[in-house]
């Protein structure tokens, strides 16, 4: 598949035909859901240095303490997958949104650094098990739709945690302790969360249940796990994943670090250059759709590989605050569409069930956001931070050299029992 040839609809819906009133509704849910993902990470992040003051934490042992998150998202990412597989992703979505929720509050009742990195592995356990069930489900709708829509679902992640962050910032203004602020937001997220599930679509769609009784061991069975068995362009999708979380990780922890520290241009300034990677990672998934479905997504992934590594480059290369900020909007409008396209090329791999595929995909994709920002630290250590940032335009090169991997396959529907949705 070339970079121009169009992108292979997963299913025998005609791009341009209605959907159904319940597909509709489905879509609208999905969407309010990850809003209200967004909604609680966002309230979360600003709050962290008010935790970490009423605890009386160092910047040393927070940060041990934030690891809490990463282990159990990474948990929940490599076990989730079979549950979504054989109960369907609606079910794990709704367990996943309302612990979510739930675990916000934990934060704010932790008593000691030993409490706090408790409770933030179960928040980010429900994270990441939310994380797979709902991309698993908006595939699911993807599918019956007949052309890109995931991109939609992501920006909508991104505007509500920038509601979430809006609302922290008031919150803190105001003097309003954590505890309280979390227990707020929480119910409104309960109740949101609780009433969006209610339009999602049926288990079924994507429900595939154990092996069949007497079917041959060597047949593809969607419920099988991913992780134990992936397939080389699954493992490949991964490391896509991989390249653009850990760009993502980097210019979220790093570039504000870059301007102030590298550039000398101040923290009033310095903070315009996330605000700018920011602003076209959610405006880039907002026409992300449009731009998987004009262009497919190996072309998608490949211009964007190429405005990362050719933005960040120039912006390195030229060493100026101007250059820098246009740097941050390259990486972030190349960055913006790609994750949402490979978890959706994931999630229609043939032979297997969109939640063991999107677990995997996901939890290499986390593994490098997670990585990315000490590993830049290290680097940055031994040599400089610009120096160190050059590994960003080394991440969109290998997007640009992995984006084949979202060639559709001959089969581009996943096994599932699923009927297809009436029209």
């Amino acid at each position: 598949m070339t970079d121009h040839a169009p992108p292979t609809p997963s299913v025998a819906i005609p791009i341009d035909a209605k959907p159904a009133p319940e597909l509709v509704a489905a879509r609208r849910a999905v969407t309010a859901i990850f809003f209200v993902n967004g909604v609680v990470t966002g309230t979360w992040f600003p709050r962290i240095p008010a935790v970490a003051d009423d605890l009386g934490l160092s910047e040393g042992t927070i940060g041990v303490t934030l690891l809490g998150t990463a282990v159990g998202s990474l948990v929940a990412l490599s076990l989730v997958g079979g549950p979504v597989a054989r109960y369907g992703s609606r079910p794990v979505t709704t367990v996943g949104i309302l612990a979510l929720a739930a675990s916000l509050t934990l934060p704010g009742l932790a008593g000691n650094a030993f409490v706090l990195f408790a409770v933030l592995a179960v928040y980010g356990a429900a994270l990441g098990g939310l994380d797979v069930a709902m991309n698993s489900h908006g595939v699911a709708v993807e599918r019956r739709y007949g052309r890109p829509i995931l991109s939609s679902y992501h920006a909508a992640f991104s505007f509500g945690g920038l509601a979430g962050a809006i609302f922290s910032g008031l919150m803190a203004w105001l003097g309003v302790a954590p505890l309280p602020h979390f227990l707020l937001v929480a119910a409104l997220a309960f109740g949101a969360g609780w009433a969006a599930t209610r339009r999602l679509l049926p288990a079924s769609v994507d429900a595939v249940g154990p092996r069949p009784r007497g079917s041959p061991p060597g047949e593809p069975h969607a419920a099988g796990s991913a992780l134990r068995h992936p397939s080389r362009r699954l493992v490949l999708m991964g490391l896509l994943a991989l390249s653009v979380l850990l760009g993502e990780g980097a210019m979220a922890d790093w570039s504000a670090l870059y301007l102030d520290e590298s550039l000398g241009t101040g923290p009033g300034l310095a903070a315009f250059g996330f605000a700018a990677f920011s602003l076209t990672m959610a405006g880039g998934r907002l026409v992300g759709d449009r731009l998987t479905a004009a262009w497919g997504g190996v072309a998608l992934a490949r211009r964007g590989g190429f405005l990362v590594a050719g933005g960040m480059g120039a912006a390195l290369a030229l060493n100026h605050p101007a250059a820098a900020i246009a740097g941050c909007l390259a990486v972030g409008a190349g960055l913006s569409c790609v994750f949402p396209v490979v978890l959706s090329a994931a999630g229609q791999t043939p032979g297997i069930a969109a939640g063991p595929a999107i677990a995997l995909v996901s939890a290499l994709g986390y593994g490098g956001f997670l990585v990315g920002p000490p590993l830049i630290g290290l680097v940055a250590e031994v040599v400089s931070l610009p120096v160190a940032l050059g590994i960003v335009v080394v991440m969109g090169a290998i997007m640009v050299g992995l984006a084949g991997s979202l060639a559709p396959t001959r089969s581009a529907v996943p096994v599932t029992t699923a009927r297809p949705v009436q029209q």
